[in-house]
């Protein structure tokens, strides 16, 4: 799977969050439409199909990431 270089990443996902505060949930809305361009772009960046899996992926990514990084996975797991 091709990935987008990491430093286009760090862009998406700022952007997407600096939206997400002004985010008015109207369809209509210019931010709305906005933040659907950038959802849709932090999906292919990503390889994804959701915004929320594309989050996930970027954070993954982004430079200084541990490559041993289990902290999204750690969450459902039971203590040992």
């Amino acid at each position: 799977m091709l990935m987008a270089h990491p430093a286009v990443l760090p862009g998406l996902v700022d952007r997407y969050w600096a939206l997400s505060v002004l985010d008015a949930s109207e369809g209509d809305s210019p931010v709305r439409k906005e933040i659907e361009a950038v959802e849709r772009a932090l999906c292919v960046a990503t390889g994804t199909t959701d915004v929320h899996a594309a989050l996930i992926a970027a954070r993954l990514h982004l430079p200084g990431t541990g490559t041993l990084d289990d902290s999204v996975l750690a969450a459902g797991r039971e203590p040992a």
